[in-house]
């Protein structure tokens, strides 16, 4: 049987985990935070995200690579979903782009940037049509469908990831060298068949030219008690890119800047009037919303924004997911098993 050693146990590295488990192989995790974190500092990236499912609406920041790895990790996610026992919130419902008439130039500019196939391509839509598919919409906004994407609620699916996957699991238990087929911990050096290496910002060095792109939510309680929109919803803007994007505990969640910094403080002033404004401006009841939580962290980027798979004999590094690490890791997960098999022994 493989013995299997992965470095990280976020997003990439569960995923990996479940996918070598699959295989009947024997799965040994090591991550530096704690199980269940409970702030901003101790999380990994994905802990900070809206869980957006979006292929096509990904093109402008990603480009055709994006979108190609999009779609086939949309494709992946059912039966993720399934072998975690379904036990988190997965909604392929389609999502929707809007803008506001005055800024109807400038989505149209960003609109061109997206260029999916026919099938996958925005679908304009009324300004009837628009109300009846999201009434607490703002009245007279422009909309356009993509009604292949979705979303899931990423602190459900971390939590059914782990729990769905038979392995070593060590918390509090940060990787300090890889090398090919070992990997040194608080543990010490353990020796296995492979390692994968998913730490993100962790994993960065001279052969991984990483750096940490700050990001900034906010969780909101709409007054009704349940989210007023019921798909993720992107305001196409000249100077924002702001999502709302519903959660199945009735909550909302808005985001996200996008900062060139390490800085891990808290959210600045100017990060929530533009990210909770713009939000108001499409969703008007959000003005008796209560601002629930606020969270930052760094997403592990490569100096061109796309991720990377390196493999050599007994070691898989798989980083630089950067904004796009729930729409691309299933995808990812399965090219580096590829690349393992193909691999020399």
């Amino acid at each position: 049987m493989m013995r299997i050693g992965i470095a990280g146990g976020g997003l990439m590295g569960r995923l990996m985990a479940l996918w070598c488990g699959q295989q009947g192989w024997e799965v040994s995790v090591r991550e530096a935070g704690p199980p269940d974190p409970a702030n901003m500092t101790d999380r990994a990236a994905a802990f900070t995200s809206a869980g957006m499912l979006s292929p096509a609406a990904e093109m402008e920041a990603g480009g055709p690579r994006v979108y190609e790895m999009g779609l086939r990790s949309l494709a992946l996610w059912p039966g993720i979903h399934r072998a975690c026992g379904a036990r988190f919130d997965l909604r392929l419902s389609g999502s929707l782009l809007i803008s506001h008439p005055t800024d109807r130039s400038s989505a149209d500019r960003i609109l061109r940037h997206i260029q999916p196939s026919a099938e996958h391509a925005p679908q304009p839509l009324s300004h009837e049509e628009l109300a009846r598919m999201e009434p607490a919409l703002k009245p007279r906004l422009c909309g356009w469908l993509l009604p292949h994407e979705g979303h899931l609620f990423p602190i459900e699916a971390l939590a059914a990831l782990r729990d769905s996957t038979p392995a070593d699991w060590a918390f509090d238990c940060p990787v300090t060298r890889v090398a090919p087929g070992a990997l040194e911990s608080s543990r010490g050096l353990e020796q296995f068949d492979w390692v994968f290496d998913c730490r993100g910002l962790g994993g960065r060095g001279q052969d991984m030219p990483l750096r940490g792109v700050r990001g900034e939510i906010f969780t909101l309680r709409p007054a009704s008690g349940s989210p007023p929109i019921g798909r993720p919803i992107r305001l196409l803007h000249p100077r924002w890119r702001v999502y709302l994007v519903p959660r199945p505990d009735g909550h909302l969640v808005v985001g996200a800047t996008e900062i060139e910094s390490e800085d891990r403080s808290a959210p600045s002033v100017q990060s929530c009037l533009e990210l909770l404004s713009a939000a108001f401006s499409v969703v008007p009841s959000l003005a008796e919303a209560r601002i629930v939580s606020s969270d930052i962290n760094l997403r592990p980027a490569l100096p061109d924004n796309l991720p990377v798979i390196q493999t050599q004999p007994g070691l898989t590094r798989i980083n630089g997911l950067f904004r796009h690490g729930w729409l691309l890791a299933p995808a990812l997960m399965e090219d580096a098993g590829r690349a393992m098999a193909c691999s020399p022994a």
